[in-house]
């Protein structure tokens, strides 16, 4: 069972502090972090995006760009497989061939070349007689790839959005644009891979000569890209990235690029509704994901940037059904991981590791891990076995594994830093990198791999209290019934795009009747409740739903009193709009086990 935890209460010195703003509204300002008068204005009225020569080398990256531009030098942009990387590539390569560049753009295997720069790819770029690489959504630690570059005769741009590397001296020796750069006077740190993308075209065009008209067209068009970009990389939903996703969604909601409209079919979007987040989250995202992880990202690059609608709806349906097979082989692995796992015997944290005659996707092991995550409720480690040579035994008459490699991803739980249990193990592995909640890593000997997790085990059983493991779910505000009303639902909608530090407020209420149950759904799959805060039927109810969630909640009946935990919607059909309730978690309450 979840814990609820309520977020504290604001106080009434806060709420006549900002007067003018309804208090459960500030309530979840206050919940967001905002509590400056200035912060709580900026976000409700948001201003303009911020001047992208405030980037430290903003300036020294423009004026290299311009004069390769003007040489008509050969410009490669570098990019990343993940839907963050391909939708920076897409904008900034869309950008470049506009302004008459010689530009192309390529996307590392993620398999086989990895995350980053890589020296095969520079040595190529570098034959093909590329004289300016410009890299997005990676980068900043690849100093030594970058002096590579510099041997070969080709400048190198940098712009990403990850921490930097310790130490001056581990930084590439190159102009490069990062908001996670703490020296960076640059205000908002948080921008994805594609907002920084989207900066650099902005200082671009505003050193351009093209009419202001021109300029404001090409940098919108970029827009519906760089909402999907940063939506997708989970990146903090406040500040510039709110604006930059607000604007991005209108733009998306103009049907004007042929692939994420192919998308949209596919993934059975209706289109009666303007697209929001979790739209992108939830449809758009894990399909643009899907070419990398199972093939190639260069499929997603030529879905999004292609201007043949023909060709769109092909992708889009080769994309589609590469989900669908991601969606299979991670349900097979987490059977498989699950078959390793003593359930009434949980470790600390879950270390799932392929066996020898099993092949686990080196594209999914993450998402694997955070599907383990979410049932189990402990951190877990997935790591996949790689063949890297092997020998025919004539016995069995099959091959043999002479030296194997292990590949791993991890996603970890409130109270466990992850990257540093592993920093702490590091000692066992080859590469490793991450943050406090996920990480990457590799080794080469199964005798590692041993005394790593035996390791790890030991630092998680050290570091994580028993009461960790208990998921919370955390409740914005409680709601008095009165307050379940549209009213309230569109004011909940302002705070929208919601997303990762703004997210779509969750609410409690307590010791609401239940006065009618009905089931939905082809299977009877869906359950509603039609509740009330009291007894007195003339007084309006509200329908609360809970999706594919009947059987969870079959053993209520009507008349039961309940606590609810739950998303406050407006729900139109059919021309009628009305109060809706989206259930997360719902419990008899203290009143009905009372009576009882």
């Amino acid at each position: 069972m979840k814990r609820w935890e309520l977020f504290p209460a604001i106080s009434q010195q806060f709420i006549e502090d900002n007067p003018g703003i309804d208090p459960l509204l500030l309530q979840l300002l206050f919940n967001r972090g905002l509590k400056e008068r200035g912060d709580i204005s900026a976000f409700l009225n948001p201003a303009a995006f911020f001047d992208p020569f405030l980037f430290k080398n903003m300036g020294a990256a423009v004026d290299l760009l311009i004069k390769h531009l003007k040489a008509g030098d050969k410009i490669l942009v570098y990019g990343d497989y993940d839907a963050d990387g391909v939708t920076s590539s897409v904008i900034l390569l869309e950008t470049l061939r506009i302004l008459h560049a010689s530009a192309d753009a390529y996307l590392p295997d993620r398999v086989s070349e990895g995350y980053g720069l890589n020296k095969p790819a520079i040595k190529q770029a570098a034959i093909q007689g590329f004289k300016l690489i410009i890299t997005v959504d990676n980068g900043i630690r690849n100093r030594e790839e970058v002096a590579y570059a510099k041997q070969l005769g080709v400048d190198v741009i940098i712009t990403d959005h990850h921490v930097l590397p310790e130490g001056p001296d581990s930084l590439p020796d190159c102009p490069y644009i990062d908001p996670a750069d703490p020296s960076d006077p640059y205000p908002w740190k948080y921008l994805a891979g594609v907002g920084v993308s989207f900066k650099l075209i902005s200082a671009l065009l505003a050193k351009s000569s093209l009419p202001e008209k021109q300029k404001t067209l090409i940098a919108e068009r970029c827009l519906d890209l760089v909402a999907v970009g940063t939506i997708a990389d989970m990146v903090n939903l406040l500040g510039e990235n709110r604006c930059l996703v607000k604007e991005g969604l209108r733009v998306l909601n103009q049907n004007r690029r042929h692939g994420l409209n192919e998308l949209v079919r596919v993934a059975k979007i209706s289109s009666g509704r303007p697209l929001e987040s979790w739209n992108v989250s939830w449809q758009i995202a894990p399909r643009l994901n899907a070419a990398s992880r199972l093939a190639h990202a260069n499929d997603a690059f030529a879905l999004l940037s292609t201007d043949n609608k023909e060709e769109a709806e092909t992708l889009a349906n080769e994309l589609n059904q590469r989900n669908i097979s991601r969606q299979q082989i991670t349900e097979e692995i987490i059977k498989q991981v699950e078959d390793q796992i003593d359930k009434d015997n949980l470790p600390p944290v879950i270390i799932g590791v392929a066996g020898e005659g099993q092949i686990w996707n080196e594209g999914v092991v993450g998402l694997v891990a955070g599907r383990i995550v979410e049932k189990y409720y402990r951190p877990a480690l997935i790591i996949s076995r790689l063949l890297e040579s092997a020998e025919f035994d004539p016995e069995t008459k099959k091959l043999k594994a002479k030296e194997v490699s292990f590949k791993g991803s991890g996603r970890s739980i409130e109270g466990f830093n992850l990257i540093k249990a592993i920093e702490s193990s590091s000692e066992f592995l080859d590469k490793y990198g991450g943050h406090y909640m996920a990480c990457g890593f590799s080794l080469k000997s199964e005798k590692n791999l041993e005394l790593f997790r035996q390791k790890l085990i030991s630092i998680a059983e050290q570091e994580i209290p028993a009461e960790a493991y208990k998921p919370k779910l955390k409740i914005e505000a409680e709601l008095p019934f009165s307050k379940l009303n549209q009213e309230s639902a569109a004011m909940i909608t302002d705070l929208a795009p919601f997303g990762q530090n703004n997210p779509q407020p969750r609410f409690v209420s307590y010791s609401l009747l239940i006065s009618d149950i009905a089931t939905m759904g082809f299977e009877s799959q869906h359950i509603k409740f039609r509740l009330t805060g009291q007894e007195d039927k003339s007084v309006k109810a509200v329908w609360a739903i809970a999706f594919g969630a009947a059987k969870d909640y079959q053993d209520f009946k009507v008349g039961d009193y309940v606590d609810i935990v739950y998303y406050l919607e407006i729900n139109e059909f059919n021309g009628r709009r009305e109060t809706q309730l989206k259930i997360i978690d719902l419990r008899l309450s203290e009143k009905t086990a009372t009576e009882k």
